[in-house]
């Protein structure tokens, strides 16, 4: 007997398993009773503390099942039948939750409205949805589960600077995180690109920072005061805490451009068009401009009734506090090292105006710089060592490393399975320490996402650090959890939530035989029709360049030929198609042993040594998985062909991205070889021309030795080919960051 309870309560643990994310961390299962609601009977019974909890859940219901459920107010002594949501003073946990499922009543209970409310979304994912007119009722197997968060910061940062989003995107938003247990709110209102929220004090913030020039059109847009409180307010009936991102010193652009006496130079300049770090930051030397900041947090600290401010403080570059005799003058006064320094100096002066109004801070790693600024909590983004730093000092961190937190990076470099293996806690950090580590966020940057674009960039993957946060479950099934997902999937359908794929929906794979490329498309979901369209990759004319019996089967990429292959994907039931590139190129490198004399960048491998020959090339994101790159450093790489070959084409490309600090080498030198000692130079290809006004945009640049442009022979003769690129080293004078280390970027050597 006690055998087949064990068997049973797996098997219906199974089943509830099969629907709740985040999964509960505890639950157990009474083998007798059903709870049955028939439609257009079903009562929620409530506490007056809870009323606001009970609309939600009776809204929620309606989604699911197309009526609205009566809602009561419950005494506390009379018997009831349907949904009941009361105090539990045994759940300590304020965000933790008991839902008893029993015969005629479903109770939910907890210690405080937000616990209450996530025991609600916990029922709202176990009932059925309505499939038709005939379903008029529904029934849940008898349970109960305790359940708490592991972390009490389970967040989203969303950056409405770059592109605007509407109120009623932001309310659908918070909503979809709401059913997925998560608290924080993290709105991104002031950029380069756009000032977003209303300061009565400036009004020129919204009158000219809002907007900048597209197409010689006004483009953005901006928070009125009383919008901002509605989404607050709407934000705090879900439990939901919004915390403001008012950035400084850099980042602020925008602010500059409507008061040009914030700056070092006070030189009038627009509102920033382009993506990237800039130079003009706030003057930390003009007591005006410190007023400035301080009475704009009064008014952003009267709107948000959190207890944190994030203040930014990434990618602030010196360059014009070096040359500033106000700030000069404020290192001397204030008796500061170095600009670095003075940074600490702005925030913990702007920390100690938020402080004596009951306000702590929150800033990015980049704050570590100067030396942390005391009670400041640190946002780790640059990996998790400056969250390991901080804790380490004693400071509380929330974790959004670029390497699984960063949902504006496309699913071929972090997909659902990448996010869901994050583990918030650095390895190396003490346990007695391991309290200090908040949580952490998901990041929702816009430069390449507008509005139509951000929830299907956000959903699934927050719903995947979503139980990463709450469950922390210590042993990981990834395709247990998929397989929820996708039930989970009818509930943002109700809610029409635009959700995008789970991972890349088709992978290309290659694979080299006989020293011939084959690439072979899979699917990654069913129900696709796929499509494809192939291009010469240098001409951009449309010619046989692949052999393509079957899309669904291996392609054969010519000798010599350098392809873009371009697949469309037709999901069942929709008229939308979907376009993935990959350019491939066949040639005499593939696959052959190459030598790297540099290690590359670990947040930018491009599959390692092998990824150079392996007939890949990247596409126009550098972080598509494609581009290999160091920051600082030349490319010294050699490979060896196997056999002596006459060659007549030899060429690499470079990524160029001057406003994230990637640039073209300075030179390329091409040389080959018979033996790999003794070395023939080619050519010493300049494609460092570099000006201001070329600057602009990002692109791949291509250089390459031709065989016909030497007149002594028709070929060159090797089996060894060396390459070497030499960096700029760091940034230039012109640019916005003079004088960091610069980024090199390289995707396919291709030898003909």
């Amino acid at each position: 007997m006690k055998n087949s309870i064990v068997i049973l309560f797996c098997l219906l643990t199974e089943v509830l398993y099969s629907q709740l994310i985040p999964k509960p961390v505890t639950s157990y299962v009474p083998i007798k009773d059903i709870f049955e609601a028939k439609d257009g009977q079903l009562e929620i019974w409530t506490e007056k503390a809870y009323f606001n909890e009970a609309k939600i859940l009776a809204d929620q219901i309606k989604m699911n099942r197309d009526y609205l459920p009566k809602i009561n107010e419950w005494n506390g002594i009379s018997a009831v039948n349907g949904l009941l949501l009361k105090t539990n003073t045994s759940v300590k946990d304020p965000e933790g939750y008991q839902l008893n499922i029993e015969k005629n009543i479903a109770c939910i209970s907890g210690s405080s409205p937000a616990g209450i409310l996530h025991g609600v979304f916990s029922f709202i994912q176990m009932t059925p949805l309505k499939k038709g007119k005939d379903d008029s009722s529904f029934h849940l197997d008898a349970w109960v589960i305790e359940d708490a968060p592991h972390f009490d910061h389970r967040g989203l940062l969303l950056d409405c600077g770059r592109h605007f989003m509407s109120v009623e995107k932001i309310k659908e938003t918070l909503l979809t995180m709401a059913l997925y247990k998560m608290n924080v709110f993290h709105w991104h209102l002031t950029e380069d690109q756009g000032w977003r929220i209303e300061i009565k004090k400036y009004p020129q913030l919204t009158e000219i920072g809002a907007y900048r020039k597209v197409n010689d059109e006004n483009y953005g847009g901006f928070y009125s005061q009383e919008q901002i409180k509605e989404i607050v307010d709407y934000a705090n009936k879900l439990h939901i805490m919004v915390i403001p991102e008012i950035e400084l010193p850099g980042h602020s652009v925008a602010a500059i451009a409507a008061y040009p006496y914030l700056s070092c130079t006070g030189k009038q300049i627009p509102v920033e068009t382009e993506w990237g770090v800039f130079k003009d930051i706030y003057c930390a030397g003009n007591d005006e401009t410190m007023q400035f900041i301080k009475d704009v947090l009064d008014e952003v600290v009267s709107l948000f009734p959190a207890p944190f401010i994030h203040i930014g403080g990434d990618e602030a570059p010196k360059v014009r506090w070096e040359n500033c005799s106000k700030c000069q003058k404020r290192i001397k006064e204030e008796h500061l090292k170095n600009e670095a320094e003075l940074q600490t100096w702005m925030i913990e002066e702007v920390a100690k105006h938020l402080k004596a109004k009951g306000k702590d801070i929150i800033g990015w790693d980049e704050i570590l710089e100067g030396g942390i600024p005391s009670g400041a909590v640190i946002q780790s983004w640059r990996g998790m060592q400056g969250g390991l730093e901080a804790a380490q000092h004693d400071h509380a961190v929330v974790m959004s490393p670029t390497s699984h937190c960063y949902l504006d990076y496309g699913l071929d470099g972090i997909d659902t399975k990448k996010v869901y293996e994050f583990d918030p806690i650095p390895s190396e950090l003490a346990l007695d320490k391991h309290h200090l580590i908040l949580g952490a966020e998901g990041n929702m940057w816009t430069e390449r996402a507008p509005e139509n674009e951000v929830t299907s960039k956000i959903f699934p993957r927050l719903i995947a650090l979503s139980e990463v946060l709450w469950s922390y479950p210590a042993k990981r099934d990834y395709q247990e959890f998929e397989e929820r997902l996708k039930r989970s999937f009818q509930l943002l359908d109700k809610r029409k939530v635009k959700y995008g794929f789970i991972s890349t929906p088709i992978q290309f794979l290659t694979a080299i035989e006989n020293d011939k490329l084959w690439v072979t498309v899979q699917q990654q979901q069913k129900d696709m029709e796929l499509f494809y369209t192939t291009t010469n990759f240098e001409t951009e004319s449309i010619e046989e360049v692949a052999d393509i019996v079957n899309i669904n089967g291996p392609i054969s990429i010519k000798r010599n030929a350098k392809i873009n292959l371009q697949v469309g994907m037709k999901n069942a039931g929709s008229d939308q198609v979907k376009w993935q590139n990959r350019i491939f190129a066949n040639h005499l490198a593939l696959g052959k042993e190459i030598t790297l004399n540099y290690s590359p960048s670990n947040a930018y491998l491009g599959g390692g040594a092998n990824g150079l020959v392996n007939g890949c090339l990247g596409g126009d994101n550098f972080r598509d998985g494609n581009w290999q790159a160091t920051q600082g450093k030349d490319m010294d790489m050699v490979i060896d062909l196997g056999k002596i070959e006459s060659i007549s084409e030899i060429s690499t490309r470079w990524f160029h991205y001057a406003n994230a600090w990637i640039f073209r080498p300075e030179d390329v030198s091409y040389f080959v070889s018979a033996d790999g000692n003794n070395w023939q130079l080619l050519s010493k290809d300049l494609v460092g021309q570099r000006t201001t006004a070329e600057q602009s945009g990002e692109f791949a640049v291509t250089s390459k030795v031709l065989a016909e442009d030497k007149t002594a022979y028709d070929s060159f003769m090797g089996r060894y080919v060396k390459v070497q690129a030499r960096s700029i080293g760091k940034c230039p004078d012109w640019h916005d960051a003079p004088g960091e280390p610069s980024w090199l970027f390289i995707d396919e050597i291709v030898v003909r």
